[in-house]
């Protein structure tokens, strides 16, 4: 099950985006609220998180070595996956015209304040201490949320994401595209074909689901071990990761045809390409999107 309570690494996501924002002419995505969302307090705050090497170290490291740091371990995976999920969520939306955009562990996504289609209508689903969180910073900030955006809360230890989701006005005769990013990381595939079958329960036929998942297998270099430790010492345990065939089947056995699969290689060359810094796609990080197309039984 998704359960994405506030979290450093949530925070550290958010925090990619903005620094990106600010420093990086060449942009792999460009969120142009990130840094006001968070407000300049929170960012030194994850800046200083960094810089101290996660582990509290008396001494920070210096500004160049801060920013490669950045660059090399918490940028490249938010960055490269949220622009797969927006640019395939605009393609869905201009095929479909009305539609359903369901944003599994929201945190401190903006696409709320960037959307300017109204066709899309937006259902945020967090657990009710992030929803909390992210609502009082709203009310902070005195932006406006549209009508056309729903806030979702899910104690997933004790409620149904489907349940919540009728509850808020979804509608499941209307296509809706999903976006689960940045969890299964932490969840074993069992407990995150759960949260597919509830997906797939909600879904009309031709509705699409987006997602990164890391590999469980192969030879990975030391960059990836060590940020496997950088979540370790933020107190969340990355669970090993999946392999391709293993939710291949999860997919089609709940009739999803995945339609984009984009292993470390191709994100490489989609995303890292030709770029003058050294930021480049992690090594065992694989972007996937999929359709409904009906097919299984639910009881």
């Amino acid at each position: 099950m998704v359960d994405e309570r506030e979290s450093i690494t949530a925070k550290l996501c958010a925090f990619a985006r903005a620094w990106h924002a600010i420093h990086e002419r060449d942009k792999i995505f460009e969120d142009d609220l990130a840094f006001d969302f968070m407000g300049k307090e929170e960012y030194d705050a994850m800046y200083e998180t960094v810089s101290r090497g996660f582990d509290g170290f008396d001494a920070p490291f210096s500004r160049a070595d801060t920013e490669q740091i950045i660059a090399e371990y918490i940028a490249p995976i938010p960055l490269a996956r949220i622009h797969f999920a927006e640019n395939r969520l605009h393609d869905f939306a201009a095929k479909h015209g009305k539609i359903q955009y369901v944003i599994c562990g929201a945190g401190s996504d903006t696409f709320l304040f960037r959307n300017d289609n109204p066709d899309i209508e937006i259902y945020e689903i967090d657990h009710p201490d992030t929803q909390r969180y992210k609502l009082e910073r709203i009310r902070q900030l005195e932006w406006n949320i549209r009508k056309n955006v729903h806030f979702v809360p899910v104690d997933f230890e004790k409620q149904r994401m489907t349940e919540q989701l009728l509850k808020a006005g979804f509608d499941p005769q209307i296509p809706a595209f999903f976006s689960i990013l940045g969890v299964t990381y932490y969840l074993t595939l069992d407990v995150f074909s759960d949260t597919l079958e509830q997906i797939a329960a909600l879904s009309v036929p031709g509705s699409e689901l987006v997602f990164d998942y890391p590999m469980k297998t192969g030879v990975f270099p030391e960059r990836v071990r060590r940020l496997e430790q950088i979540t370790a010492s933020l107190g969340e345990h990355m669970r090993g990761g999946y392999d391709y065939n293993e939710v291949s089947r999860a997919l089609y056995a709940l009739g999803f045809q995945i339609d984009t699969y984009l292993p470390p290689e191709k994100v490489q060359a989609e995303y890292f390409a030709g770029r003058a810094d050294r930021m480049k796609a992690f090594e065992n990080v694989s972007l996937l999107s999929a359709t409904y197309t009906a097919g299984y039984d639910f009881e």
